[in-house]
């Protein structure tokens, strides 16, 4: 069994596609998935699977989600391996200063990779900083000039369907609960 998580985007968010933390661990058990646990209510849901395949687990887990909860899902899904690297091989210094900078993930859905996905995402060079990983762009911003990042336009670009975003912490703490 590998241990994954899956990150969905857009769940709970300004009131749109609402959907309970029980309901969702019981969707996921209920399509076969072991040692299901959910991670507060942004969306992400830790589980174990003998798949191999992190292609065929997303399209099976979107699948799923839009038949149980009747939206069209977006999904991420990172085994341990992939989420310790992503921890592990972040920028130098990368969520060393809480109190002077906002750190987040962007983590990509396959086939985006992260050399195209940078040269998309807006930044502003005197408060925004983007590294690309692997599956994964690394981004800061200054906290005191947080209202002037342009990670917020990323929004109405057409890479954002294929990436969900999560705060350094969170994605620290989901590797933490993987292992």
């Amino acid at each position: 069994m590998t241990r994954y998580v899956a990150l969905l985007r857009g769940i709970n968010v300004g009131g749109k596609n609402l959907i309970k933390m029980p309901a969702l661990k019981a969707a996921f058990e209920d399509e076969g998935f072991d040692n299901v646990s959910t991670y507060i209510q942004s969306g992400n849901v830790l589980f174990d699977s003998p798949d191999s395949s992190s292609p065929q687990l997303t399209k099976r887990i979107e699948k799923m989600l839009a038949e149980a909860f009747d939206y069209v899902p977006t999904v991420v899904v990172r085994n341990r391996r992939q989420m310790r690297a992503i921890v592990d091989r972040a920028p130098k210094g990368f969520g060393s200063e809480l109190a002077k900078y906002r750190y987040d993930v962007l983590f990509l859905k396959e086939p985006l990779t992260a050399k195209e996905a940078i040269k998309h995402v807006p930044t502003n060079p005197a408060v925004d900083t983007a590294h690309a990983g692997t599956g994964a762009l690394y981004f800061s911003r200054l906290t005191a000039r947080a209202t002037a990042s342009r990670l917020t336009k990323i929004v109405g670009s057409p890479i954002y369907a294929s990436m969900t975003i999560r705060n350094w912490n969170t994605t620290t703490k989901l590797l933490a609960l993987m292992e």
